[in-house]
């Protein structure tokens, strides 16, 4: 039973997909994203999704590794344009991002992690197995684009050499891609007072002193 959230409407949630869980992943993925999506229009809601890892590691990171057989690979890259045409038929607005680095700097921000202490947790033995399968990764992500790439669920590739600059092309693209609505502000009347604005009184309490200012210098 759909119920329509309290307050104004809207709605924030992250989905964490779990490593190493994505075994007939698309199925139960889809029937609630298209069950939440029914039920944001039913209601009147408007719900945004962030996905903390991918559906698509299925055609990255465990075909690569050998985590998945190219027989899930096949059906996964098959499957995927399909569910994303349902999520986008049900009216949800679907965007995703390929974010692109050279191999050097995946090898600084490596350094980065294994240096400092408050980032190597962030490390994994998959992330050191890796670095010997850079172009196999290139190689799965062509694949993975020349499936998947379709009007409905384009894939921006953003060049993330440089983190922040990185950050703020995709924000601007995101920005840029949702519909635009016009909303016009109410009309507000404001007269005149019809009389000189009156001063600040204190009575019971002062207020405390002012932070000092040096003067101006000639």
């Amino acid at each position: 039973m759909c119920k329509r959230p309290e307050g104004s409407g809207l709605g924030v949630q992250v989905e964490a997909i779990k490593r190493k869980q994505y075994e007939d992943l698309l199925e139960p993925l889809e029937k609630e994203l298209v069950a939440m999506a029914r039920c944001a229009k039913a209601t009147g809601a408007r719900i945004v999704v962030l996905f903390g890892r991918s559906w698509y590691n299925r055609a990255g990171v465990e075909r690569v590794m050998g985590f998945a057989s190219e027989a899930q690979v096949a059906a996964f890259l098959d499957h995927a344009p399909k569910f994303e045409r349902q999520l986008v038929d049900d009216e949800i607005l679907l965007f995703k991002y390929w974010l692109a680095a050279d191999q050097a700097e995946q090898e600084a921000r490596l350094k980065e992690r294994l240096d400092d202490p408050l980032k190597r947790w962030r490390l994994s033995p998959t992330d050191f197995a890796a670095r010997e399968k850079y172009q196999a990764y290139t190689d799965a992500r062509e694949a993975m684009l020349a499936a998947t790439q379709t009007d409905w669920a384009p894939w921006p590739l953003v060049d993330f050499n440089d983190q922040k600059r990185g950050r703020l092309t995709l924000i601007r693209d995101l920005l840029d891609r949702p519909p635009d609505t016009n909303v016009e502000p109410a009309p507000l009347d404001f007269p005149a007072l019809g009389y000189e604005p009156l001063k600040e009184t204190y009575g019971v309490l002062n207020p405390i002193a002012g932070y000092p200012v040096p003067p101006e210098s000639d």
